[in-house]
């Protein structure tokens, strides 16, 4: 029995190791990395308290609009000197005891459509909120991606130099040969030499970027920095570009410039920022027309009932009164029906109203200049994704060429043809081609993405 226990034990053991082994080996892609930001990024979190606080304000408001404010109360106490007799109504210097209750509620009539409007207030900042968390995600998702790619070009650089440095260090052997047989000079090895030393040293820098670029990732995914991170490293996964906008799809300017006008209104509408700006606008207002209001007179309803019960305790003859007869005939009832009339109060309600008119002209100009700002975002959105493109296009086509000039230049080289310091011009001519469209490839993956978030589409569902 104990040797089954054992075997399962270790077989538990193992299966474990295998899980959390495969757990740490997975791979992740740009959405997986996403989505990790987002549920483990402390803005989030620190939203959602947020939100949660909105969400007991908005209980808060409709409780102060539509329930009466009750209070209850007691004592008791004993009172060793002179006193008033209740029933009586005569001073004593018996020791008597004393317990009271109370209960007591009200309520505002009217009181400058205060309540309404902080029921208002309270439900538009619920849904500023969730714009907030929403623009949250979006900033998160956009700076992971941004740090993603910033990855997988360092990685891809660095495959480009591993196989440079490969061929500078076949150039270099093959010069060696060539200078022992006497086809080479001494000076070609040197230059030779002092190419692969170069490519060795950007090897490095494009290393060192390299894990920089990885631990920036994990920064903004909010990922132990100590604990490795495997992602996708392929190109593969970013999509291909399509015609650009308003160029290849339409056949006139005038459609594509109602299409970019679209996209613009669309944008002003739904974006978060937009949106919190224009919360902020409203709520401005309901607190401006609240102040105004507090310049009439309110109106409150209250109500409540009180008992008392007291007995003379040690008085030699003195029968008390049974407890719950006293507190049921002792008991009273009130109603009261309040009117607070402000006459001078200091200017502090004119004051008040001048300030909340204020900070509404203060909200209303940030809404404007939010609208004017997501306006002229989409607009460069689209240019940078259009020019993107084109870049992105020469970039591959420029790439095509130099590659096969690379290639023709490492035979002429070979045959004797050109100098080494013509082949190290035209590796590094080679090199740049390469680092330039893969940096255009990234660059049209970001900037289209920009563009389809402001079409509706979250970076995170693209």
């Amino acid at each position: 029995m104990k040797a089954n226990r054992i075997l399962a034990f270790t077989t538990l053991f193992l299966l474990t190791g295998a899980s959390l082994a495969a757990q740490d080996t997975a791979t992740m892609n740009l959405k997986d990395c996403m989505r990790y930001a987002v549920e483990h990024s402390t803005k989030v979190r620190v939203q959602d308290a947020n939100n949660r606080d909105a969400q007991i304000d908005r209980r808060d408001a409709i409780l102060a609009a539509f329930t009466p404010q009750v209070n209850g109360s007691t004592y008791a106490y004993s009172n060793f000197g002179r006193s008033i007799d209740p029933e009586t109504n005569t001073y004593s210097r018996t020791t008597s005891f004393h317990n009271g209750y109370s209960l007591s509620a009200g309520m505002y009539l009217f009181n400058g459509f205060q309540a309404v409007n902080n029921l208002k207030i309270t439900k538009t900042a619920q849904m500023m909120g969730l714009s907030q968390a929403q623009q949250t995600e979006d900033q998160i998702c956009l700076a992971t991606m941004e740090a993603y790619c910033n990855v997988l070009y360092y990685t891809e650089l660095e495959k480009a130099l591993q196989g440079q440095v490969a061929t500078a260090e076949k150039a270099v052997q093959l010069a060696t040969r060539q200078e022992e047989l006497g086809q080479k000079s001494h000076a070609d090895v040197v230059q030779m030499q002092s190419d692969l030393a170069e490519r060795q040293y950007q090897l490095t820098t494009c290393r060192n970027n390299l894990n920089n670029a990885l631990i920036t990732l994990k920064d903004v995914m909010f990922w132990p920095i100590e604990t490795p991170l495997k992602i996708d490293e392929s190109l593969s996964q970013l999509p291909n570009p399509p015609v650009p906008f308003g160029r290849g799809n339409f056949d006139s300017l005038t459609t594509w410039t109602e299409n970019v006008s679209q996209l613009v209104d669309f944008a002003k509408n739904n974006m978060p920022s937009v949106l919190l700006a224009e919360g902020t606008m409203k709520n401005a207002r309901l607190a401006l027309k609240t102040a105004r209001w507090q310049l009439l007179p309110t109106l409150a309803l209250y109500g409540g009932w009180s008992s008392s019960y007291f007995t003379y305790p040690g008085m030699e003859g003195y029968v008390p009164t049974p407890y719950f007869d006293q507190i049921k005939n002792n008991g009273g009832e009130y109603v009261q029906l309040s009117l607070s009339i402000p006459i001078f109060d200091r200017l502090s309600a004119h004051s008040n109203i001048a300030r909340k008119k204020n900070a509404f002209d203060r909200a209303q100009a940030e809404y404007e200049q939010t609208l004017q700002t997501v306006e002229a975002e989409v607009r460069r959105a689209i240019a940078d994704r259009d020019g993107a493109a084109d870049a992105l296009r020469q970039a591959e086509a420029h790439a095509a060429l130099q590659q096969e000039a690379y290639a023709l230049n490492g035979k002429r080289f070979e045959q004797g043809l050109i100098s080494s310091i013509e082949y190290q011009t035209a590796s590094n001519t080679y090199l740049n081609a390469l680092a330039e469209q893969m940096n255009s490839r990234l660059q049209y993956f970001i900037k289209n993405s920009v563009v389809t978030y402001y079409g509706g589409t979250p970076y995170i569902q693209q």
